[in-house]
This record gives structure tokens, sequence and C-alpha cells, in this order.
């Protein structure tokens, strides 16, 4: 960006290095900045279904005194901040592979709005970079243009508020800021220093001979701007003003400014520590307390909170009380804004830490509740089999079924062990790499249990043997494809946080040269459209609407790989219009599809009694079986649950071709064929696995 580092070399521009506060996603981020407070990991999920802001915040302020405000980009804006602006434009963020027309609909509207008087403050929030950093990473070969467009952008704001000064109109301040940053890969969202470390640019403001960019935090914009613009800092703000921001200032009013800063701060310890010794002193009388930093002060929090604030204020109206006297001197100044940094800094990372403890004992007591309310849900569930299945207890005995398995023991720790990690933020981030080998442990154990039912098919009869042990091989061939597809999908990708530099197979065909990872890419979408078909039309019935649902798949799955030959490079797909104009056709298809299956399929498709027990079954349904469907009628969906998941499932597969990097196309073909061979294993008869194990299985199955 030439221009912009213009303004940094000539001192017409104050750059930093703005640390956010995990979670490094959109929304927290925004609520950090105008409002000064830290959320929390909970944001995450809010990130996805924003809610209205109410907390006190800055854009509420200016709204109050009378702002006209206006909005283009994102629109998590004006989900959080619904009837504040006189005019706006959003966009949506969720189709990532958009990184032209996202930016396009914002400064389409730019000129005319530079060119009105009739607002007080212009947001552009754009979306292009992020989307770039999506799709290739850091190393992008998009970025280098998106960020020479933004350079142009920022060219044309200055110019027009230069020009504005000119005529008279007044100043104006242009900030340029980053929600969070991204890792080598693109992603953002937890607490590296790639992820954390986000820009905070002030153009207007003059930069006294910096050689590096200083180092503040995000939430510092909040009392930055409010004090700037002579509002109210907002109530729940934990931040420290950047002092170049006000070095414009006379020392009054800089001090002026120093002691709004702290008076907030001290009402924010004050609700949390309400036995804060300094509670009962009235701020205009702590001239009279010079004494505050004696030795006995600085005994606890509390006392050394208290007596920095105290002692801050005292220099401050000793500085006021010399002011035109011949006595007066810089010293003094210097020493009382040394002062309230002082206090500024322990108190804001204070409140900071406060903000993001965890309630350890509230943690606990969740966890035993959880706890305890699965083993009550445990032990209902099981009297409530063991009641249905009391009159076929001999057969399952008789099919191997064991009250107790090693596989079921399994499963359970598992869940158990998983519901423990969530209480650690670095096992969260690191689960995949646990789930690799506990999931090749439970297809390991599957495979010792399919062993030993191949083993005990030698006591029924010569033809029941032959078709028990080739369904058995069968089922071990499933095992099998399990096994490979899971190593290769461990391999594929070095995740996480802490081992993202390691090699593997994806970097190893990208240094090998774009063409490799274009054949992969064509050939894992091509054999996922084959078998998302293979799917649909494997199942038996033949009406006119699965009919329409299977068009539907075939046609999205050819739009898809029109999409991927003519649109995609290796590295990257392409955001021109067509490109964006396909894809949307394939969301709209696809949409409809699997919606339409959802909500019609259930009163559709005809159920009778034969095809609830699966036809490949070479004995005859137990009668314990016939008692679940006598007492649940419900059981005569499962036909059409299993076409609603399966066109879910592959519904997610060809939308990934779309939204994910071409290097991601061979692990979704993996993830495609671990699915539905454990779909069909389980399904398979012979098999005899309590049904918990396997909604355990696909419900704790790794992303």
């Amino acid at each position: 960006m030439p221009y912009t580092q213009s303004l940094l070399a000539n001192g017409l521009a104050i750059g930093y290095h703005a640390k956010a506060a995990p979670p490094t996603v959109t929304m927290p981020r925004l609520k950090a900045m105008v409002s000064g407070a830290i959320g929390g990991f909970l944001d995450v999920a809010f990130n996805f279904n924003t809610q209205a802001m109410l907390d006190d915040n800055l854009l509420g302020q200016f709204f109050r005194i009378g702002w006209k405000m206006v909005m283009l980009g994102d629109e998590t804006w004006l989900k959080l901040f619904p009837g504040l602006f006189k005019r706006h434009d959003g966009v949506s963020s969720f189709y990532v592979k958009d990184t032209v027309q996202v930016d396009q609909n914002v400064s389409r509207h730019l000129g005319d709005e530079l060119s009105r008087d009739d607002w007080n403050l212009l947001i552009l929030h754009y979306l292009g970079l992020d989307h770039a950093g999506h799709i290739g990473g850091r190393g992008s070969v998009l970025m280098a243009p998106k960020l020479e467009e933004m350079d142009e952008v920022v060219k044309l704001i200055r110019s027009s508020i230069t020009q504005s000064e000119g005529n008279g109109q007044g100043r104006t301040l242009m900030m340029i800021v980053s929600d969070h940053g991204m890792t080598e890969n693109g992603n953002h969202g937890g607490s590296s220093y790639e992820e954390t470390d986000s820009l905070a640019l002030f153009i207007g403001l003059r930069n006294h001979g910096f050689d590096y960019a200083p180092v503040i935090h995000q939430i510092d914009v909040a009392p930055t701007l409010a004090l700037l613009f002579g509002v109210p800092i907002p109530k729940n703000n934990v931040g420290v003003l950047i002092t170049e921001a006000f070095d414009s200032l006379k020392e009054d009013q800089y001090l002026r400014a120093l002691e709004l800063n702290s008076w907030q701060l001290l009402r924010l310890l004050q609700a949390q520590l309400s036995g804060l010794p300094c509670t009962n002193f009235p701020c205009d009388e702590f001239g009279d307390h010079q004494t505050a930093g004696s030795s006995g002060c600085y005994h606890g929090t509390e006392n050394m909170l208290c007596c920095l604030y105290l002692e801050a204020a005292a220099l401050h109206s000793f500085w006021k009380s010399k002011i035109g006297s011949e006595s007066a001197n810089n010293k003094d100044y210097i020493s009382t804004v040394a002062a309230y940094h002082k206090f500024l800094k322990s108190a804001s990372e204070w409140l900071s830490r406060r903000s993001t403890d965890k309630p350890v004992k509230l943690l606990v007591l969740g966890l035993a509740t959880m706890f305890i309310s699965c083993v009550i849900l445990s032990s209902l569930i099981f009297c409530r089999v063991k009641e249905i299945y009391l009159g076929g207890r001999q057969q399952s005995l008789n099919y191997g079924m064991n009250d107790c398995s090693l596989d079921e023991t399994f499963t359970l720790s598992v869940v158990l062990i998983l519901v423990t990690s969530m209480g650690s933020s670095s096992m969260v981030e690191e689960e995949h790499y646990i789930w690799y080998f506990v999931i090749s442990t439970f297809y390991l154990l599957l495979f010792r249990k399919t062993a030993q039912s191949l083993s005990a098919v030698g006591v029924q009869s010569s033809l029941l043997m032959q078709k028990g042990q080739s369904g058995g091989y069968f089922k071990m061939c499933l095992i099998f494809l399990l096994l490979i597809s899971g190593s290769i999908l461990r391999g594929w990708h070095q995740g996480g946080v802490n081992w993202t530099s390691l090699p593997d197979i994806s970097k190893c065909l990208e240094q090998a040269g774009g063409h490799y990872v274009k054949w992969f890419q064509l050939i894992s979408a091509f054999l996922v459209i084959i078998i998302c078909l293979c799917t649909l039309f494997s199942i038996e019935y033949r009406g006119k609407y699965l009919q329409v649902v299977r068009l539907s798949f075939l046609i999205s799955g050819l739009l898809v790989l029109l999409h991927i030959t003519r649109y995609q490079d290796y590295t990257f797909s392409s955001t021109n219009y067509g490109a964006t104009l396909l894809a949307q056709i394939v969301y709209a298809i696809l949409g409809t599809a699997t919606i339409g299956i959802v909500v019609a399929l259930p009163w559709l498709i005809p159920f009778s009694m034969s095809k609830i027990y699966p036809s490949d079954n070479t004995i005859s349904p137990p009668p314990f079986f016939l008692s679940i469907q006598e007492k649940f009628p419900l059981v005569e969906l499962r036909d059409s649950l299993y076409v609603i998941g399966s066109a879910y499932i592959l519904c997610w597969c060809l939308l990934q071709l779309l939204l994910q990097q071409p290097i991601n196309s061979a692990p979704i073909l993996l993830l495609l064929v671990q699915i539905l061979a454990s779909m069909r294993y389980f399904s398979s008869s012979g098999t005899h696995h309590k049904e918990w194990v396997e909604v355990s299985f696909y419900l704790y199955f790794p992303d």
C-alpha cells in the first residue's frame, strides 16, 4: 500500500499494532471497539446469529447527541445497531469465495457519500481481504491486488478530506482498523499472535517521530474516540486512551481527558471491589490527600489501585493549584501524567483479567450437573430399553450381544473424556489430533467384533454360514476402507495452532506444482458427484418427487464441475460475476432440494412393514423388534429420515467443493467415503451394536 505508507513516512498518520482479545471473530471484535469491553468465547456462537447490542457503546452515544451515521459493508453492523443508521447497504459475509462484489458493493456508494455533507460518521466495512485470506492464506495471489484496491480507497477518501478541510468545513479523522488478524493459512478465531495482531491507523493525527508501530489494545479505541469527540466513555470500557491522539491538546485539556478515563475505570473497580478503600472520597477532594503513596498503601490489590488513583488525583490537584504562579514547572505536569498512566494501566490490566476469569466453582458445578444428568438419563433409557427388549433377550444373546462389551465401554469413556476436555482451550484448539487416534481405535474394535462374529457363524447351517461369512468379509473390507481413508485424512493437513508448519500431503502437492492440485481437485470432485448420485439412486423409492430431487442434485453436481473447470485455479477460485452467479444458482438448487426433502418427504414416502426390517436379513425379525414398532409408531419414519440425512450430507459435500480451497477437495471425498462406509457397516445385517453406540459415533464424528 504505497500511498498509505507515504502518509506514515511523512508523519500524516499514526499506525499501531492493536492487540485483539480472543475470540478473534468479527462480532465480538466490533463490540470491543465500540464499547471497550472484553467479550467471552460464548460470542463465537453469537457471531453466527448476531443480536442487537444493548450495552453502552460509542454509536449509541453518537446517536443520542444527534449524529447522522451511514454504514456500508458487513451486515453485522446492522444486526448489532438496528435503526441507528441514516443510510446503509449491508452485504453478507457468508460466501467467502467472493472477494470482488462484497467490496464493489461498498465502493459503488463511496463517491456519492463523500460528496454529501449530511452525515457525521461514515463506516465502511470491506470484507475482501478477509475472504482472500480464507481462500489462499496470507500468501494468496489475491492479497496484492486487494491491498492495492484498498490503498486506492484510502487515497480517494484522504483526497476528499483534504478538499473539504481546505473549504473550511472542519477537521475530519479517518481511522482504519482491522477486527482481527489471520494465520498463514488464513484462519482466525483463536489466540495466536497472528490472529490477535490487528491494525489501528489514525490518518489526520500527526506522527511525532515513531520509527516503529507502538502496541495498543483494541479496546483502547473506544475511550480514545469518546474523548476526542466529546461523548461519555462507555460505562463498561476497560480500555485506556491512546496518548498520541491527544498531542494537540493543551496541558489542562489532556489532564482532564486522563481524569475522565480514570474516573470511569474507578467506577468499574468500585463495582468489582466493594471494599475499595477510596470509595468514600469525593473526586474533587482528592487534592487534600497527598500522603496516599505511603508504604501501607500497597498491601493488597484494593489498596494498590486506590492509592495509585489517589496519588494521581493529588498530583493533579497540586498542579492545578500552581497554574499561573511562578512556581509552576513542566516537571509537575510530567509527574501527574505518569501517575495517571500508571493507574490507568494497572486498573485496565486488572479489569481485563477479571472479565476473562473463569468462575471455577460454577464450571465445576456445571460439569457435575451434566454428569449427573447423563447418569440419570442413561439409567432411564436403560430401564426403558430393558423393558422393551425383555421379550427378546434370548434372541439378543443368540446374536452375540453382551451387556457391557468393549466397544460400549470405549465409547462411554471417550464421551466422558470429551466433556471434560471442554474445560481447556488448548484441548479445544487441538481436539482433532485426539480424534484421529480415537476413531482409529474404534475402527479396530469394530474389526475385532466382526472377526468374532465370523468365528461364531459356524454354529448355523451351511447356507447361512456362507452368507454370514460373505457379509462378515464385506464388513471387514469396510473397516479397512475406514482405516485407510482416516490415515490419509490424518496426514493431509497439519491443523490446529502449534503444528501448522510441519510437512503434510497438501504442502507436498502444492510444492510439486499447481497441475497436480488441479487434477486431484477434478478427480475428487468427480468422484464425490458420482458417489452422491449413486447414493440417491440406490434408494428403492421410485416416486416422482424423489426423481426431481435426484435431478436437482445431478444438475448441481454438473454446475459444481463447471465452476471448478472454468473459474477455479489451483490455489484460489475466481470471484468475477459469472463465478458468483453460478455459485448462487448452486446454492439455490441445493437449498430448495434439501429443504423440500425435509418438509415433504415424511408425508410422501409410503411405508410398509416389510421395509422397516432390513431386506437383506437372512433371519426373520425377532419378536422384540415387533414390540418396538407397536410401542413406537414413529419408527416407520426410518426410511424418510435416512433419505433426509443422506441428502443433507450430499448437499454439504457439494457446497464444500465450492467453498473450500482446491487442495481440500480430496479430504471432502475421504470424509464422504468415511460417512457412507460407516453407515453401511452399522446398517448391515448381523451387526450387533447398541443403538446409543451408533448414535454416539455419528454425533461425535470429527468434522
